[in-house]
């Protein structure tokens, strides 16, 4: 098994969140992201941003994989 860079770990926490995120909106209504981070709109944005950069690289490591 590859061992995981840094980036990669940075990565799956940041899909790890989004995953969780958006399972709390859909089952309970809760956003966790705008719970914890929602006085700085800007940095729920960031956070959001940084989300779905990482799930574009994750796309882009399963798919240029051999």
């Amino acid at each position: 098994m590859k061992q995981m860079g840094a980036l990669d770990w940075v990565v799956f926490v940041l899909l790890v969140v989004g995953a969780l995120n958006w399972g709390l909106v859909g089952l309970a209504n809760i956003n966790v992201v705008e719970l914890i981070l929602g006085a700085v709109p800007v940095l729920v944005s960031l956070v959001y941003i940084l989300i779905g950069v990482a799930g574009l690289w994750k796309l882009y490591k399963v798919l240029m994989a051999k």
